[in-house]
Protein backbone atom coordinates (compact mmCIF):
# COMPACT_ATOMS: atom_id res chain seq x y z
CA UNK A 1 0.00 0.00 0.00
CA UNK A 2 0.88 3.45 -0.94
CA UNK A 3 2.88 6.10 1.69
CA UNK A 4 0.73 8.06 3.99
CA UNK A 5 1.28 11.06 6.37
CA UNK A 6 -1.12 9.43 8.95
CA UNK A 7 -2.59 6.32 10.06
CA UNK A 8 -5.25 5.83 12.13
CA UNK A 9 -5.84 2.42 13.42
CA UNK A 10 -8.93 1.66 14.77
CA UNK A 11 -12.82 3.06 13.89
CA UNK A 12 -14.12 3.54 17.34
CA UNK A 13 -15.04 6.56 18.32
CA UNK A 14 -11.05 7.76 18.81
CA UNK A 15 -10.25 6.58 15.34
CA UNK A 16 -13.38 8.11 13.88
CA UNK A 17 -13.09 11.12 15.49
CA UNK A 18 -9.41 11.82 14.63
CA UNK A 19 -10.25 11.29 10.78
CA UNK A 20 -13.20 13.10 11.08
CA UNK A 21 -10.93 16.76 12.47
CA UNK A 22 -7.98 15.63 9.73
CA UNK A 23 -10.45 15.77 6.80
CA UNK A 24 -10.84 17.94 4.09
CA UNK A 25 -9.28 21.49 4.06
CA UNK A 26 -8.71 24.16 5.94
CA UNK A 27 -7.56 27.52 4.93
CA UNK A 28 -3.99 28.73 5.60
CA UNK A 29 -3.42 24.89 7.13
CA UNK A 30 -1.53 22.05 5.98
CA UNK A 31 -3.99 18.98 4.65
CA UNK A 32 -2.19 15.78 5.18
CA UNK A 33 -2.87 12.50 3.66
CA UNK A 34 -4.69 9.90 5.90
CA UNK A 35 -6.30 6.22 5.98
CA UNK A 36 -8.25 5.01 8.43
CA UNK A 37 -8.25 0.84 9.23
CA UNK A 38 -11.54 -0.49 10.44
CA UNK A 39 -11.62 -3.71 11.74
CA UNK A 40 -13.74 -6.41 9.81
CA UNK A 41 -16.99 -7.13 11.28
CA UNK A 42 -16.41 -9.50 13.55
CA UNK A 43 -15.00 -9.45 17.30
CA UNK A 44 -12.46 -7.25 16.23
CA UNK A 45 -14.91 -4.69 15.86
CA UNK A 46 -15.98 -2.26 19.12
CA UNK A 47 -19.25 -3.47 20.04
CA UNK A 48 -22.34 -1.29 19.65
CA UNK A 49 -22.67 1.11 22.95
CA UNK A 50 -23.80 4.54 24.06
CA UNK A 51 -21.58 7.85 24.57
CA UNK A 52 -22.48 10.55 27.29
CA UNK A 53 -21.04 13.63 28.10
CA UNK A 54 -21.62 16.92 29.12
CA UNK A 55 -20.67 20.36 26.88
CA UNK A 56 -22.43 24.23 27.08
CA UNK A 57 -24.34 24.47 24.23
CA UNK A 58 -24.35 23.22 20.72
CA UNK A 59 -21.28 21.04 19.86
CA UNK A 60 -19.51 19.17 17.00
CA UNK A 61 -21.27 16.10 16.73
CA UNK A 62 -25.09 17.52 18.00
CA UNK A 63 -26.10 15.61 14.39
CA UNK A 64 -25.35 12.53 15.99
CA UNK A 65 -27.35 13.09 19.46
CA UNK A 66 -29.93 10.52 20.22
CA UNK A 67 -31.00 13.09 22.89
CA UNK A 68 -29.62 15.66 25.54
CA UNK A 69 -30.80 17.27 28.74
CA UNK A 70 -30.47 19.97 31.33
CA UNK A 71 -32.32 18.83 34.05
CA UNK A 72 -30.42 16.07 36.17
CA UNK A 73 -31.45 13.69 39.33
CA UNK A 74 -29.22 11.70 41.83
CA UNK A 75 -31.63 9.06 44.24
CA UNK A 76 -29.94 8.76 47.50
CA UNK A 77 -30.71 5.03 48.98
CA UNK A 78 -33.98 6.49 51.28
CA UNK A 79 -35.13 9.86 51.18
CA UNK A 80 -36.15 12.34 48.38
CA UNK A 81 -33.99 12.56 44.98
CA UNK A 82 -31.44 15.43 44.36
CA UNK A 83 -32.26 17.55 41.53
CA UNK A 84 -30.75 20.44 39.55
CA UNK A 85 -30.77 22.26 36.31
CA UNK A 86 -27.30 22.10 34.35
CA UNK A 87 -27.26 25.56 32.80
CA UNK A 88 -25.09 26.34 30.80
CA UNK A 89 -24.01 22.75 30.15
CA UNK A 90 -25.98 20.17 28.44
CA UNK A 91 -25.94 16.15 29.23
CA UNK A 92 -25.69 14.71 26.13
CA UNK A 93 -26.23 11.34 24.55
CA UNK A 94 -24.67 10.05 21.28
CA UNK A 95 -25.18 6.11 20.05
CA UNK A 96 -21.95 4.96 18.10
CA UNK A 97 -23.94 3.17 15.28
CA UNK A 98 -25.53 6.86 15.01
CA UNK A 99 -22.06 8.32 15.54
CA UNK A 100 -20.62 6.11 12.97
CA UNK A 101 -23.21 7.09 10.54
CA UNK A 102 -22.40 10.71 11.04
CA UNK A 103 -18.77 11.02 10.69
CA UNK A 104 -18.71 7.96 8.02
CA UNK A 105 -20.91 10.18 5.94
CA UNK A 106 -18.54 13.27 6.08
CA UNK A 107 -14.98 10.80 5.67
CA UNK A 108 -16.87 9.62 2.05
CA UNK A 109 -16.80 13.47 0.98
CA UNK A 110 -13.40 14.19 1.85
CA UNK A 111 -10.65 13.96 -0.53
CA UNK A 112 -8.06 13.83 1.51
CA UNK A 113 -8.86 10.59 4.00
CA UNK A 114 -9.63 7.41 2.50
CA UNK A 115 -10.76 4.21 4.61
CA UNK A 116 -9.24 0.56 4.61
CA UNK A 117 -11.35 -2.63 5.85
CA UNK A 118 -7.96 -4.55 7.10
CA UNK A 119 -6.69 -6.77 10.37
CA UNK A 120 -3.88 -4.99 11.90
CA UNK A 121 -1.24 -7.72 12.99
CA UNK A 122 1.45 -4.96 14.08
CA UNK A 123 2.77 -1.50 14.27
CA UNK A 124 6.57 -0.73 14.75
CA UNK A 125 9.08 1.97 14.34
CA UNK A 126 11.43 2.29 11.55
CA UNK A 127 13.47 5.17 10.31
CA UNK A 128 11.50 8.24 9.71
CA UNK A 129 7.95 6.68 10.38
CA UNK A 130 6.15 3.60 11.30
CA UNK A 131 5.04 0.10 9.21
CA UNK A 132 1.26 -0.99 9.71
CA UNK A 133 1.63 -4.44 8.71
CA UNK A 134 -2.25 -5.57 8.21
CA UNK A 135 -4.06 -8.42 6.51
CA UNK A 136 -7.11 -7.81 4.21
CA UNK A 137 -10.86 -9.18 4.08
CA UNK A 138 -9.32 -11.66 1.47
CA UNK A 139 -6.44 -12.94 4.07
CA UNK A 140 -4.18 -10.98 1.96
CA UNK A 141 -1.25 -9.67 3.87
CA UNK A 142 -0.31 -5.46 3.06
CA UNK A 143 2.14 -3.13 4.60
CA UNK A 144 1.47 0.42 5.24
CA UNK A 145 4.12 3.08 5.69
CA UNK A 146 2.97 6.28 7.30
CA UNK A 147 4.82 9.34 8.89
CA UNK A 148 2.59 9.12 11.85
CA UNK A 149 0.32 5.92 13.31
CA UNK A 150 -2.74 6.58 16.04
CA UNK A 151 -3.53 3.76 17.58
CA UNK A 152 -7.09 3.69 19.16
CA UNK A 153 -7.17 -0.25 19.78
CA UNK A 154 -7.67 -1.28 23.31
CA UNK A 155 -4.45 -2.31 24.95
CA UNK A 156 -4.14 -6.35 25.32
CA UNK A 157 -3.46 -5.57 29.41
CA UNK A 158 -3.25 -2.85 31.70
CA UNK A 159 -0.53 -1.55 32.78
CA UNK A 160 0.08 -1.87 36.84
CA UNK A 161 -1.51 0.13 39.04
CA UNK A 162 -2.27 0.77 42.77
CA UNK A 163 -5.48 0.99 42.35
CA UNK A 164 -7.77 -0.44 39.47
CA UNK A 165 -11.86 -1.07 39.93
CA UNK A 166 -14.10 -1.80 37.15
CA UNK A 167 -16.93 0.22 36.00
CA UNK A 168 -19.41 -2.95 34.49
CA UNK A 169 -22.76 -2.27 33.15
CA UNK A 170 -26.34 -3.80 31.55
CA UNK A 171 -28.25 -1.53 29.70
CA UNK A 172 -31.59 -2.00 28.20
CA UNK A 173 -33.20 0.21 25.72
CA UNK A 174 -37.07 -0.46 26.86
CA UNK A 175 -40.02 1.08 25.45
CA UNK A 176 -43.41 0.96 28.46
CA UNK A 177 -46.91 0.77 27.66
CA UNK A 178 -47.44 3.49 29.47
CA UNK A 179 -46.18 7.48 30.33
CA UNK A 180 -43.44 6.24 32.64
CA UNK A 181 -40.52 8.79 31.89
CA UNK A 182 -39.79 11.93 32.44
CA UNK A 183 -38.04 12.91 28.86
CA UNK A 184 -36.64 16.45 30.44
CA UNK A 185 -34.68 14.52 33.46
CA UNK A 186 -31.39 11.92 33.37
CA UNK A 187 -31.24 9.71 36.65
CA UNK A 188 -27.82 9.86 36.64
CA UNK A 189 -26.73 7.70 39.43
CA UNK A 190 -30.11 5.81 41.47
CA UNK A 191 -28.78 4.38 44.14
CA UNK A 192 -31.98 2.24 45.49
CA UNK A 193 -30.37 -0.68 43.55
CA UNK A 194 -29.07 -3.68 46.56
CA UNK A 195 -24.98 -2.62 47.05
CA UNK A 196 -22.56 -5.23 46.89
CA UNK A 197 -20.65 -6.24 49.10
CA UNK A 198 -17.34 -4.60 47.43
CA UNK A 199 -17.85 -1.56 45.60
CA UNK A 200 -21.25 0.23 45.03
CA UNK A 201 -23.96 -0.08 42.58
CA UNK A 202 -26.58 2.27 40.90
CA UNK A 203 -29.18 2.82 38.47
CA UNK A 204 -28.62 5.15 35.46
CA UNK A 205 -31.88 6.05 33.25
CA UNK A 206 -31.58 7.65 30.24
CA UNK A 207 -35.33 8.62 28.89
CA UNK A 208 -35.65 9.49 25.13
CA UNK A 209 -38.83 10.26 25.47
CA UNK A 210 -42.15 9.48 27.85
CA UNK A 211 -42.32 5.69 26.74
CA UNK A 212 -38.65 4.97 25.55
CA UNK A 213 -35.54 4.57 27.76
CA UNK A 214 -32.06 3.31 28.14
CA UNK A 215 -31.86 1.96 31.66
CA UNK A 216 -28.83 0.36 33.00
CA UNK A 217 -27.42 -1.62 35.90
CA UNK A 218 -23.87 -0.54 37.00
CA UNK A 219 -21.39 -1.38 39.28
CA UNK A 220 -17.98 0.00 40.39
CA UNK A 221 -16.30 -3.40 41.64
CA UNK A 222 -13.42 -5.54 41.35
CA UNK A 223 -14.62 -8.38 39.39
CA UNK A 224 -17.83 -8.53 36.70
CA UNK A 225 -20.87 -10.57 36.77
CA UNK A 226 -22.28 -13.44 34.90
CA UNK A 227 -24.27 -12.86 31.70
CA UNK A 228 -27.49 -14.11 34.17
CA UNK A 229 -26.53 -12.16 37.48
CA UNK A 230 -26.39 -8.64 34.96
CA UNK A 231 -29.77 -10.05 33.24
CA UNK A 232 -31.28 -10.16 36.98
CA UNK A 233 -30.00 -7.06 38.51
CA UNK A 234 -31.50 -5.02 35.34
CA UNK A 235 -34.85 -7.21 35.89
CA UNK A 236 -34.68 -5.92 39.97
CA UNK A 237 -34.36 -2.78 38.73
CA UNK A 238 -36.61 -2.18 36.19
CA UNK A 239 -39.29 -4.17 37.81
CA UNK A 240 -38.78 -3.51 41.82
CA UNK A 241 -37.56 -0.01 41.78
CA UNK A 242 -38.55 1.33 38.18
CA UNK A 243 -42.05 -0.63 38.62
CA UNK A 244 -41.86 -0.25 34.80
CA UNK A 245 -44.28 -3.38 34.56
CA UNK A 246 -43.31 -5.34 31.30
CA UNK A 247 -41.39 -3.40 29.18
CA UNK A 248 -40.61 -4.01 25.63
CA UNK A 249 -36.40 -4.94 25.28
CA UNK A 250 -35.48 -2.92 21.75
CA UNK A 251 -31.89 -3.51 22.53
CA UNK A 252 -29.54 -4.19 25.03
CA UNK A 253 -25.72 -2.70 25.90
CA UNK A 254 -23.06 -4.47 28.07
CA UNK A 255 -19.51 -2.77 29.18
CA UNK A 256 -16.90 -2.90 31.16
CA UNK A 257 -14.43 0.47 31.57
CA UNK A 258 -11.05 0.23 33.98
CA UNK A 259 -11.24 2.79 36.42
CA UNK A 260 -7.07 2.99 37.69
CA UNK A 261 -4.67 4.76 38.26
CA UNK A 262 -2.11 3.20 36.00
CA UNK A 263 -0.25 5.40 33.43
CA UNK A 264 -1.62 5.11 30.40
CA UNK A 265 1.16 5.63 27.74
CA UNK A 266 0.94 8.00 25.28
CA UNK A 267 3.71 7.68 22.90
CA UNK A 268 4.91 4.14 22.06
CA UNK A 269 7.22 4.25 19.54
CA UNK A 270 8.74 7.75 17.87
CA UNK A 271 5.91 7.68 15.21
CA UNK A 272 3.31 5.82 17.24
CA UNK A 273 0.42 7.11 19.32
CA UNK A 274 -2.10 5.99 21.63
CA UNK A 275 -5.21 7.91 21.42
CA UNK A 276 -8.85 7.53 22.86
CA UNK A 277 -8.99 5.43 25.96
CA UNK A 278 -5.56 3.40 25.19
CA UNK A 279 -4.29 6.74 24.95
CA UNK A 280 -5.50 7.83 29.02
CA UNK A 281 -9.06 9.31 27.32
CA UNK A 282 -10.84 7.75 30.52
CA UNK A 283 -11.12 9.76 33.55
CA UNK A 284 -10.47 7.47 36.25
CA UNK A 285 -12.92 8.66 38.47
CA UNK A 286 -15.75 8.15 36.25
CA UNK A 287 -15.23 5.87 33.78
CA UNK A 288 -16.24 8.83 31.29
CA UNK A 289 -14.17 8.74 27.95
CA UNK A 290 -15.75 10.88 24.95
CA UNK A 291 -14.96 14.35 26.40
CA UNK A 292 -11.25 13.33 26.90
CA UNK A 293 -10.55 11.94 23.33
CA UNK A 294 -12.37 14.88 21.68
CA UNK A 295 -9.92 17.08 23.52
CA UNK A 296 -6.79 15.41 22.55
CA UNK A 297 -7.51 14.44 18.97
CA UNK A 298 -8.25 18.13 18.56
CA UNK A 299 -5.36 18.91 19.77
CA UNK A 300 -3.04 16.32 17.48
CA UNK A 301 -5.39 17.39 14.36
CA UNK A 302 -4.09 20.78 15.13
CA UNK A 303 -0.78 19.64 15.40
CA UNK A 304 -0.67 18.01 12.34
CA UNK A 305 -1.98 20.90 9.90
CA UNK A 306 0.61 23.37 11.89
CA UNK A 307 3.30 20.34 10.38
CA UNK A 308 4.54 20.13 14.16
CA UNK A 309 5.15 16.29 16.15
CA UNK A 310 1.37 15.81 16.92
CA UNK A 311 1.97 13.87 20.27
CA UNK A 312 -1.18 13.24 22.00
CA UNK A 313 -2.12 15.54 25.17
CA UNK A 314 -3.07 14.12 28.59
CA UNK A 315 -6.67 14.04 28.40
CA UNK A 316 -7.07 14.73 32.42
CA UNK A 317 -4.61 17.43 34.57
CA UNK A 318 -2.04 15.63 36.79
CA UNK A 319 -4.32 17.17 39.22
CA UNK A 320 -7.43 15.71 38.29
CA UNK A 321 -5.49 12.12 37.84
CA UNK A 322 -3.82 12.59 41.49
CA UNK A 323 -7.38 13.19 43.12
CA UNK A 324 -8.97 10.55 40.76
CA UNK A 325 -6.27 8.24 42.92
CA UNK A 326 -6.86 9.13 46.08
CA UNK A 327 -10.65 8.09 45.38
CA UNK A 328 -10.41 5.29 43.78
CA UNK A 329 -8.40 4.11 46.90
CA UNK A 330 -10.51 5.44 49.33
CA UNK A 331 -13.34 3.45 47.47
CA UNK A 332 -11.59 0.26 46.66
CA UNK A 333 -10.27 0.35 50.69
CA UNK A 334 -14.03 0.36 52.22
CA UNK A 335 -13.17 3.61 53.65
CA UNK A 336 -15.95 5.45 52.30
CA UNK A 337 -19.51 4.72 51.03
CA UNK A 338 -19.52 5.47 47.38
CA UNK A 339 -23.67 6.16 47.74
CA UNK A 340 -22.66 8.78 50.78
CA UNK A 341 -20.00 10.25 49.08
CA UNK A 342 -21.71 10.91 45.85
CA UNK A 343 -25.07 12.26 46.82
CA UNK A 344 -23.59 14.51 49.37
CA UNK A 345 -21.85 15.83 46.41
CA UNK A 346 -24.41 16.62 44.47
CA UNK A 347 -26.49 17.86 47.21
CA UNK A 348 -23.90 20.27 48.48
CA UNK A 349 -22.14 21.39 45.17
CA UNK A 350 -23.77 22.83 42.48
CA UNK A 351 -24.76 20.64 39.31
CA UNK A 352 -22.87 22.81 36.29
CA UNK A 353 -20.00 23.09 38.94
CA UNK A 354 -19.94 19.67 39.94
CA UNK A 355 -20.05 18.06 36.04
CA UNK A 356 -16.92 20.60 35.47
CA UNK A 357 -14.72 18.94 38.16
CA UNK A 358 -15.82 15.50 36.70
CA UNK A 359 -14.56 16.94 33.58
CA UNK A 360 -11.39 18.44 35.05
CA UNK A 361 -12.49 21.94 33.95
CA UNK A 362 -12.93 23.22 37.84
CA UNK A 363 -9.97 25.64 39.12
CA UNK A 364 -7.86 24.55 42.16
CA UNK A 365 -10.05 26.65 44.95
CA UNK A 366 -12.76 25.07 43.17
CA UNK A 367 -11.17 21.67 43.65
CA UNK A 368 -10.46 22.47 47.43
CA UNK A 369 -13.87 23.50 48.20
CA UNK A 370 -15.51 20.48 46.81
CA UNK A 371 -12.48 18.30 48.14
CA UNK A 372 -13.61 19.56 51.51
CA UNK A 373 -17.10 18.43 51.28
CA UNK A 374 -15.73 14.92 50.86
CA UNK A 375 -15.36 12.67 53.68
CA UNK A 376 -11.67 14.53 54.65
CA UNK A 377 -10.53 11.61 57.29
CA UNK A 378 -10.79 8.71 55.31
CA UNK A 379 -9.53 10.72 51.94
CA UNK A 380 -6.34 11.98 54.32
CA UNK A 381 -5.42 8.60 55.18
CA UNK A 382 -6.12 7.22 51.35
CA UNK A 383 -3.95 9.96 49.76
CA UNK A 384 -1.06 9.47 52.52
CA UNK A 385 -0.78 6.09 51.89
CA UNK A 386 -0.71 6.39 47.81
CA UNK A 387 3.23 6.73 47.81
CA UNK A 388 3.90 3.58 49.85
CA UNK A 389 1.98 1.51 47.76
CA UNK A 390 3.50 -1.12 44.56
CA UNK A 391 1.78 -1.06 41.29
CA UNK A 392 0.52 -4.25 40.60
CA UNK A 393 -0.64 -5.71 37.27
CA UNK A 394 -4.30 -6.28 37.48
CA UNK A 395 -5.75 -9.99 37.37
Amino acid sequence: MCEMEVAVVGGGAAGLSLAHRLAGHVPGLRTPSVVLVDAPPGPLRPPRRTWCFWEPGPGRFDAALTACWQHLRVRPPEGDPIEGDLAPLRYKMIRSADFEDVVGHHLAHSPNVRRVEATVETVEDVEGGARVRLRDTDGKAHVLSARWVFDSRPPGSLPAARTTLLQHFHGWFVRTARPAFDPTTVDLMDFRTPQPADGLSFGYVLPIGPREALVEYTEFSSGVLTDNGYRAAVRHYVHEVLRLGEPRVLATETGVIPMTDAPMPRQVGASVFRIGAAGGATRPATGYTFAGLQRQTRAVAAALRRGEKPVPPPAHSARSRAMDAVLLRALASGRIDGPALFCGLFGRVPMPRLLRFLDGRTRLHEDLAIGLRTPIGPMLRSALELPGLPRRPFD
